[in-house]
């Protein structure tokens, strides 16, 4: 059975949290998901920047909790949402497990508590020019 015990971010494999400074806004077409001004930049190694979005800042009528729970060794234990636009009543609108949250992030992480991140594949999420 694989370990759960936390890794600690560190030169082999560093994790930086910042605020962004601009605005953001995550949408699916022209669904606007969230807007916000107070996301956050998550750097993890060589891996793309992610925004986290506080979750207050996403329009939580969209988002339907999934069963999925993933776990990475640096953050805790990942749990998702799917996305279900209003006009999808057939389910072609459902974008499953395309959000994805810490609800209690490992120490080293703790500030993206009560924050969102969305797969890019799914969710266009664009950093405003300043």
């Amino acid at each position: 059975m694989a370990t759960r015990e936390p890794k600690i971010p560190g030169p082999d494999h560093p994790i930086t949290i910042e605020k962004t400074v601009q605005r953001v806004v995550a949408r699916v077409g022209t669904h606007v998901v969230a807007d916000t001004n107070r996301a956050l930049t998550l750097r993890e190694a060589a891996y793309p920047p992610v925004q986290y979005i506080p979750l207050d800042d996403v329009d939580q009528t969209l988002l339907a909790p999934s069963g999925t729970q993933t776990y990475c060794p640096y953050k805790g234990d990942a749990s998702y949402y799917s996305i279900a636009l209003p006009d999808s009543s057939d389910g072609e609108g459902r974008l499953t497990d395309a959000v994805w949250f810490y609800r209690e992030p490992y120490d080293s992480v703790v500030s993206i508590a009560n924050h969102v991140a969305f797969y890019a594949d799914q969710v266009e999420v664009v950093v405003e020019a300043a």
